[in-house]
């Protein structure tokens, strides 16, 4: 059996935890950050977890668990 190619731009954007989830980061923190409450910005750093109807499209991509 050949092996399958990770999708590069779902490597760099999410990555699996040993329990299987899928995690992510928060969009909005690049760039107009002068309109964007402090309390926001600093909301948008922690990460978060994938919905679970995105997860098996994420795994899809990634399937040795990067």
């Amino acid at each position: 059996m050949p092996k399958i190619k990770t999708h590069s731009g779902a490597s760099k954007r999410f990555k699996l935890t040993k329990k299987g989830k899928v995690k992510r980061n928060h969009a909005n923190r690049r760039h107009i950050l002068n309109k964007k409450t402090t309390k926001l910005k600093r909301g948008l750093r922690q990460a978060a977890y994938a919905s679970t109807a995105d997860e098996s499209a994420v795994k899809r991509l990634l399937p040795y668990g990067k």
